[in-house]
């Protein structure tokens, strides 16, 4: 049994693997730690096979006469001081060379993104565009990229495996990592400090595409939010009620949340353009009319400890007006529709 949950551990693809890099960074990072491991498996080799050496060679034999007894030999212990140190400077100096290269600030015309780390969703923020988004990071590939990363209650840790290293997020402080995408395609990833009881719900979702469908992207997130006067009439009865105020205020869509124009909430994600992510609820389910209906009927079902209500109003010490099905149905069609 043992082997067989060897052999299953060792199955690839890994969509997670930092031993597959795409970025700059990860791939200092990697070869650093191959050499490291390499020089590592050497010293192994040779530590243990003197030591079977010795053990076999010198073992005790019954009529065996008593071995000549030795105390110290100098030119041994100068190389096994020697070796050593030697071989520290090797690793020291390639280490020190990849924490520098880290730590240099980012090229000129670097895309600056500021990320906030929330229990528990990313928000990300292009001060160059203006687009403000939730967990899914968009990148053009081979453009350097500078995170400033920060939280807005606990410690979170940003982790992409595949780009490489990871950057913890304290709030009323600003962390960074730069680093330069080198492939396209979809990377996850996840929060990598325990943060409360969704942690292990806290996902992300990276895409590095072109920088012509990069930029086509940008233009999508800075467009108006789709025209009222092009809504269904379900689509229209959700605008309605994400734009009523209920009472409690803390029952209102609009009271957390942003829609370009609309509303302008700033405790939950940026739903301007929530109609084209991929996923909801930090990277949990697929973003459909479905899902969707689903996370505002009870979200806390789904991610445990979110402070959205439920789709009923009720939450401990909170006598709240709550939505009818029909309300979530139409609801839902409306945030589909935001794309």
């Amino acid at each position: 049994m043992l082997l067989v949950l060897t052999i299953t551990g060792c199955q690839g693809p890994f969509p997670q693997s930092t031993f597959e890099p795409v970025t700059s960074f990860g791939e200092s990072a990697s070869q650093l730690f191959w050499m490291i491991f390499w020089f590592a498996v050497v010293v192994f080799v040779l530590v243990e096979g003197a030591l079977l050496f010795a053990i076999i060679r010198y073992r005790a034999r019954p009529d065996g006469p008593e071995p000549k007894q030795i105390h110290g030999h100098t030119a041994l212990e100068i190389a096994w001081t020697l070796a050593p140190a030697w071989i520290v400077a090797l690793i020291a100096v390639p280490a020190i060379e990849a924490i520098w290269e880290e730590a240099a600030p980012a090229a000129e015309g670097a895309l600056v993104i500021q990320v906030t780390g929330h229990q528990w969703w990313w928000e990300y923020r292009y001060p160059e565009y203006g687009v403000i988004t939730a967990n899914e990071l968009h990148l053009p590939v081979g453009r350097p990229v500078e995170l400033q990363m920060t939280s807005a209650d606990v410690i979170h840790s940003w982790w992409l495996p595949r780009f490489g290293g990871k950057r913890d997020l304290m709030a009323g402080r600003t962390n960074r990592l730069v680093f330069t995408p080198d492939s396209v395609g979809e990377f996850t990833g996840q929060c990598a400090e325990f943060c409360g009881v969704s942690h292990a719900n806290m996902r992300m979702r990276a895409t590095v595409t072109t920088q012509g469908e990069f930029d086509s992207w940008v233009a999508s997130q800075t467009a108006e939010p789709t025209p009222l006067d092009s809504l269904t009439d379900l689509q229209r009865r959700g605008h309605e009620l994400f734009m009523t105020a209920r009472q409690p205020a803390s029952n209102s869509c609009l009271a957390c949340h942003a829609i370009s124009g609309r509303s302008f909430g700033v405790l939950g994600p940026n739903l301007t353009h929530v109609g084209a992510r991929s996923t909801l609820a930090g990277g949990l389910i697929p973003n459909d009319a479905e899902n969707l209906a689903s996370w505002l009927r009870d979200p806390s079902a789904i991610k445990p400890g979110t402070d959205m209500l439920k789709g009923d109003g009720s939450a401990v010490g909170m006598p709240t007006v709550g939505l009818t099905e029909d309300e979530i149905t139409a609801l839902a069609a409306y945030l589909q529709s935001l794309r």
